[in-house]
């Protein structure tokens, strides 16, 4: 079955580069403006920016769900070392969490939209901010796998291959 597998290159993967990064700044982006649209729009009593942080919040969870296919096939190729090898592991299942939470608080933005599309309660402010500090976290635990330990950086690959790490 292996055989059916296009061979690996320098970064260990069956592709150019790695896409998880791509399509997860996607979600950062869209997840994290549509809490400060939400923001915006109930401080500054804008209410149209509702319309956009839902859309926003829409394409960030099915994004997010792309994210972690790729995210999963590329960690399952990263040959991680170390506390690497730990904070992949919360760095997946945080990336799982995120993307249920992401779900129910778009389900809940639905419901409260179909309700009133120029209201929103405090509740749901404050579980936005916990999903962007979530976030947070979670870009802070993805930038160690890159910049701390190179996973899928042609050196760390090559050291990896010749049996140094």
């Amino acid at each position: 079955m292996l055989e059916l597998l296009p061979p690996l290159n320098d970064h260990n993967l069956p592709w150019m580069d790695t896409i998880h990064p791509i399509v997860v700044h996607f979600v950062i982006a869209m997840a994290l403006i549509s809490f400060v649209f939400d923001l915006i729009g109930v401080v500054g009593r804008r209410p149209a920016l509702f319309e956009a942080s839902f859309w926003n919040l829409l394409f960030a969870t099915g994004a997010i769900f792309v994210a972690i296919i790729f995210g999963q096939v590329e960690a399952g190729l990263a040959s991680p070392y170390g506390a690497a090898r730990n904070i992949l592991d919360i760095h997946t299942t945080i990336g799982w969490s995120l993307a249920g939470v992401l779900s129910l608080l778009t389900g809940w933005r639905y419901v409260l939209r179909s309700r009133d599309p120029e209201a929103l309660p405090l509740a749901f402010l404050a579980a936005g901010a916990l999903v962007s500090a979530l976030i947070v976290v979670q870009v802070v635990l993805g930038d160690q796998l890159i910049w701390t330990y190179g996973l899928h950086t042609v050196k760390v690959v090559a050291a990896t291959r010749e049996g140094l790490i």
